[in-house]
């Protein structure tokens, strides 16, 4: 009987490009994935629980898990730490369920190299106009703010040639539809199989 492991996907790409909402719509299609729970030092906001919309850490107890290399990445906003912690993603993909991680680009480029096996997925805007659009329709960002982002973003899209497979955003399904059909392809990958074949037939064959 061939045990099939789970595998990474990381989501990623450029601020304002879509990431939380494309992984949203792939979640409410597909309820095999399972969505990595990031590991934060910030306080519990009411309604929230553990293990589900965190998992929630004393700042010592975080950055002796830095120290300790138990993280695939983590990075600190406003005084507080957020990380991905790797024992998490590794018993998930052991249970043979696939993790699937939304992350700014950063993040992904410490994940690649914390986690070399994973599957990095860069979403893409259709065009630089779309992503300003996208970055000034939120509303909530002075003009230095967006043209800062938008910068940053120009960097991040140089950033393109560390991930495995590119989806342009232009239509949520459509995008959604891509990521379900490297989901399907990267299970069905040669070397993928043949490892888990090459096992079952040296016990078969003992």
């Amino acid at each position: 009987m061939i045990e099939e492991k789970g595998i990474l996907f990381v989501l990623s790409g450029p601020s304002g490009v879509g990431k939380g909402t494309v992984r949203k719509a792939l979640f409410d299609k597909d309820t095999a994935l399972k969505y990595s729970i990031s590991m934060t030092t910030r306080a519990k906001r009411e309604g929230e629980t553990e293990g589900i919309d965190y998992f929630y850490k004393s700042k010592e107890e975080f950055e002796r898990m830095i120290e300790e290399k138990k993280l695939l990445e983590y990075a600190q906003y406003v005084g507080n730490y957020y990380g991905t912690p790797k024992e998490y993603v590794e018993e998930t993909l052991e249970s043979g369920k696939d993790v699937f991680l939304e992350i700014e680009v950063q993040g992904a480029l410490q994940v690649k190299e914390n986690f070399p096996q994973g599957v990095f997925i860069f979403l893409f805007p259709p065009s630089l106009e779309e992503l300003a659009n996208r970055i000034i329709n939120r509303g909530t960002e002075t003009e230095d703010i967006v043209n800062n982002r938008l910068t940053e973003a120009k960097k991040e899209i140089e950033m393109m040639d560390a991930y495995d497979y590119v989806v342009v955003n232009d239509q949520i399904d459509t995008a959604v539809s891509k990521i379900q059909s490297i989901v399907r392809s990267e299970h069905c990958k040669r070397e993928r199989v043949a490892k888990q074949y090459k096992k079952v037939l040296e016990a078969e064959l003992g």
